[in-house]
C-alpha cells in the first residue's frame, strides 16, 4: 500500500530565499575552511554508486544500533528501502572531491492518518558531527513541512541505544510522539519492550485544532 501524500513533492521545496530561509546549497566546516555542497535528489535519480555511499554510511554510524535491534542488520533490505521511488534524498558532497560525506531522506507520507514528513535517515561522517551540519539538515525537513500546507509534523523513528540521536533530536524541538510504542505485558508474563521510539515536531496544530481555536476566538 502506497501512503504517500497525493501532492506535488516540490511543493515543499518552494522555500523562502530570503536570509530567514535556512536552505542553501553550500557549507562550510566550521574548523576546517573546507567547503561542501548540498543538493536535492530524488531516489530514482541516484546512481548506484551514491546509493553505495549512502549505505556506508548507514553502515558506519548506525550499524552497532541495527545489529542491537530485533531486526538486526541486513543491507539488502536497507538498500530496497532507500530506493524508494517517493523519497528525496538531500546530499553533502565534498567540493574538492565530490565525495558523499554526509546525507537525509525524507518523505511526505501519512502515520495514523496524520500527514507528516518523515525522515527516514540522516547520516553525516564522524569528521562533520557536532558541526552544526546536522541540525542544519534538519531544518530542511521543517522547511518542506511548513510549505505543505496538509503536513502538521516532522516525524522519525530512533533506536533507543542511539543515546547520542535522542539528545540531538530533543534539543531541536522533537518529542515522543503519541503513536510511539510502550512496553506490554504479553502471555506467559513476558514483556514486550521497544527497541526504538517515534519522535515528532510539530509544525503547525492539526486541521481540528485550528477549528477549535478559530470558534473558541
Amino acid at each position: 500500500m502506497n501512503n504517500s501524500l497525493p501532492i506535488t513533492f516540490n511543493q515543499g521545496f518552494n522555500y523562502d530565499s530570503s536570509k530567514d530561509s535556512p536552505w542553501t546549497t553550500t557549507w562550510t566546516h566550521p574548523q576546517t575552511d573546507a567547503g561542501y555542497t548540498i543538493s536535492l535528489v530524488s531516489a530514482g535519480k541516484l546512481e548506484e554508486d551514491e546509493l553505495a555511499a549512502c549505505l556506508k554510511l548507514i553502515e558506519q554510524t548506525s550499524r552497532n544500533d541495527y545489529e542491537n535491534s530485533s531486526g538486526k542488520w541486513h543491507p539488502g533490505k536497507k538498500l530496497k528501502e532507500m530506493k524508494s521511488p517517493e523519497l528525496r534524498y538531500v546530499l553533502v558532497r565534498e567540493k574538492e572531491t565530490q565525495l558523499i560525506r554526509g546525507f537525509t531522506s525524507l518523505m511526505p507520507t501519512y502515520e495514523e492518518g496524520t500527514p507528516v514528513i518523515y525522515c527516514y535517515e540522516i547520516h553525516l561522517n564522524p569528521g562533520l558531527q557536532g558541526t552544526g551540519l546536522g541540525a542544519l539538515l534538519m531544518s530542511f525537513h521543517s522547511t518542506v513541512a511548513v510549505n505543505l500546507s496538509p503536513v502538521t509534523k516532522v516525524m522519525l523513528t530512533c533506536f533507543l541505544s542511539n543515546q547520542r540521536g535522542l539528545e540531538f533530536y530533543r534539543k531541536l524541538g522533537f518529542e515522543t510522539d503519541e503513536i510511539s510504542p510502550v512496553p506490554r505485558k504479553l502471555r506467559f508474563g513476558k514483556t514486550f519492550n521497544p527497541d526504538y521510539v517515534i519522535l515528532s515536531k510539530r509544525v503547525r496544530p492539526d486541521v481540528e485544532e485550528s477549528q477549535v481555536s478559530a470558534a473558541e476566538g
